[in-house]
């Protein structure tokens, strides 16, 4: 007999199989037609318990206890579960459109899904129609998705005989340990899969194919050249048409155009791809950015630092960054005497290194040391964008070293800390997401137990701190330790990883850089180290920041906070005047003397995205004031200078947006 235990506690028996839509079914008519997929949680004879996302259609064991949960639109897995099937239909109409094609993987992606297929010559935009036209037709036919299982052998035979060679591969290789598989067919559509699918194309209320472009089977360019068709799809047609507005103001917001128009950054092959130039505007904004970070810092007892961008491998092999990312990383450079030397591609072991380079006592600790530190990391081409993925770049970095009494307290503090910086540039939105150890993987390092004890550190600080959306996912810790990251959102609902803080028992152990201390007793004992970094780096942060102000700055970030304009030349040596009075209390002033007419000068102002415009004429000049234009206010009429620049002042030290 079957106990099914539903989220409201009450309980369901059955002698006989049955699927979630069973359950559905029998408790109302309504709920069987809105369940999209379910989400099971069983518990061992060990007492351990596993939780799996599943089709409606699927069966659920014949025996035991599960708690079940029905999906219906409404909840937030379900709309990932409907993007797959629709990359299923996706293929689907793909063969039916062009012979001789061949299936590779169809995952989804962060707002939607792509399929890589193997075809002789690649898609083009004329095809989106067609292809479009013919998903319209197989999801008006509504033919269900059926989950079937068989063995790997049977597997191979059926996906040979279908010609479906990259599948096969697979089957023999990547799966070579499952004696068994899943495929899912709808009509004459049968492809590996491990699912899990709506019941039919009936949810897919709107979809569009986005975009096309090459890839290589399974990542590997040694691979073959595939074809990639991107795609998106949602329940209803009102959240594809706000999906779609969106993407058109993030063209409009794209760094990389308005980075050039506003004459922020250059990145220019001549001088090496992914390296970025900071031009003098962008240079003001990098400036401040490094102003508020240095001022948090020195409030909280960092101490400042620096170290060379270069320095011997062995350091980081000691650390096991090297040859753990030797794929992203910059050759060695190997010297006439056969030392070898790596551009450094992150810089915690330079400071572990000032920790050692004395002894310790537990007094000292914590020790929080801060560098603006420069890496490089060699990203490859066709993933390089703009600020956001670059080759060289600076990380607001700290590494904090301290007892294990005090971790949660110095974790805590680091996430205060990248609160303040996430609440100052306006995020007001974020969720904290955190990355544990996958237990059955091999990558990572140190003491299971040690791994254990950091982690329930760094959930309990969470709960503590009841930071929003606290979301653990296994697998996505660094191999040295457990991590949160902050998930923020911006203006357009689009989601960026900023800020992250990193607890590690491993480098300072004995296996790598056997860190100590003496502790209060005489003895010997091992720091634990926390990496965090709430900006990540200054060239991606920026980047992020430019697109979610649109390039319009608060004014304390603009480069350029005010310019003043003069009506004609008899008014220019009181515009001159104004100006260098507001230069002399610290402001960043424009000065706009051309002939133009005050109208086309104003424009030119906007344009340029200037907060404050200050036109001056002979009512100014014979009252000491200027004729103010806010970039968010408006006309705000005549202001004395001086009141005006202390105005600015205040707003300026308060980095208000």
């Amino acid at each position: 007999m079957l106990k099914v235990v539903l989220p409201d506690g009450s309980e369901k028996c059955y002698e006989k199989r049955v699927s979630p839509l069973d359950v559905a079914s029998e408790i109302g008519a309504g709920l069987a037609k809105a369940t999209v997929a379910a989400v099971v949680e069983t518990t061992t004879e060990t007492g351990e318990t596993t939780t799996a996302t599943i089709s409606s259609t699927d069966l659920l064991p014949e025996s035991g206890e599960v708690k079940l949960r029905l999906l219906t639109k409404k909840d937030p897995e379900a709309l990932g579960i409907l993007r797959h099937s629709c990359a299923h239909v996706m293929a689907r109409a793909v063969l039916r459109l062009f012979k001789g094609v061949r299936l590779a993987f169809g995952p989804t992606t962060d707002n939607g899904f792509y399929y890589d297929f193997w075809k002789e010559e690649p898609f083009t935009e004329d095809d989106f129609a067609k292809i479009e036209a013919e998903m319209a037709q197989i999801i008006k036919a509504d033919e269900p998705f059926e989950r079937i299982e068989m063995s790997r052998d049977e597997a191979i035979k059926l996906l040979k005989a279908a010609g479906e060679t990259l599948k096969v591969e697979h089957l023999e290789t990547g799966l070579a340990e499952n004696e068994t598989v899943s495929f899912y067919r709808q009509g004459e559509f049968v492809d590996l899969c491990r699912g899990p699918h709506i019941p039919s194309p009936r949810f897919i209320g709107a979809f569009k194919i986005m975009s096309t472009s090459s890839a290589y089977w399974k990542g590997d360019a040694n691979n073959q050249q595939l074809c990639r068709v991107y795609g998106t799809a949602f329940f209803d047609k009102k959240d594809l048409d706000a999906y779609l507005t969106r993407l058109e103001e993030a063209k409009k917001r794209d760094h990389r155009v308005l980075g050039k128009k506003h004459e922020l950054f250059m990145v220019d092959p001549k001088i090496g791809s992914g390296l970025v130039v900071w031009l003098p505007k962008g240079a003001v904004i990098r400036k401040q950015l490094e102003n508020f970070i240095y001022e948090e810092l020195i409030k909280r007892d960092y101490q400042p630092m620096y170290s060379p961008v270069i320095c011997r491998v062995e350091l980081f092999e000691t650390s096991g960054h090297y040859p753990y990312y030797a794929d992203s990383q910059f050759p060695p450079i190997t010297m006439d005497d056969g030392d070898r030397y790596l551009l450094r591609p992150m810089n915690c072991p330079l400071h572990v290194m000032v920790y050692d380079s004395k002894p310790r006592s537990y007094r000292e600790l914590p020790l929080r040391l801060a560098e603006f530190g420069n890496v490089h990391r060699f990203e490859q081409s066709g993933e390089l964008n703009g600020l956001t993925r670059v080759r060289g770049f600076t990380q607001d970095d700290a590494h904090i070293f301290c007892t294990e009494e005090q971790v949660e307290s110095e974790f805590k503090n680091c996430v205060d800390m990248t609160l303040k910086v996430l609440k100052t540039m306006g995020f007001e939105e974020y969720e904290v997401r955190l990355s544990f150890r996958d237990w059955t993987s091999p990558k990572y390092v140190g003491d299971p137990e040690v791994w254990k004890k950091a982690q329930a550190s760094l959930e309990r600080a969470c709960h503590e701190m009841n930071l929003p959306k606290l979301e653990i996912v296994e697998g996505e810790a660094a191999f040295y330790g457990p991590k949160a990251d902050f998930i923020v959102r911006d203006c357009l609902g689009r989601q960026w990883q900023l800020g992250t803080i990193q607890l590690d028992y491993n480098l300072p152990s004995p296996q790598r850089f056997n860190l100590k201390y003496v502790g209060a007793d005489g003895e010997l004992h091992q720091p634990v180290m926390i990496h965090r970094a709430p900006f990540g780096s200054f060239e991606r942060f920026t980047g992020i920041l430019i697109e979610h102000f649109a390039a319009a700055f608060p004014l304390w970030l603009a480069p350029e906070q005010v310019r003043v304009l003069s009506i004609s030349e008899k008014f220019e040596n009181y515009a001159k005047d104004v100006a260098a009075k507001m230069k002399a209390a610290g402001l960043r002033v424009g000065l706009d003397l051309s002939p133009e007419k005050i109208g086309a000068k104003i424009r030119v102002g906007r344009n340029d995205l200037i907060p404050y415009l200050c036109v001056v004429g002979a009512k100014e000049e014979e009252s000491g004031t200027v004729a103010v234009r806010g970039r968010k206010q408006g006309e705000m009429g005549a202001i004395n200078v001086d009141q005006f620049i202390a105005d600015l002042k205040q707003e300026n030290a308060e980095r208000r947006l």
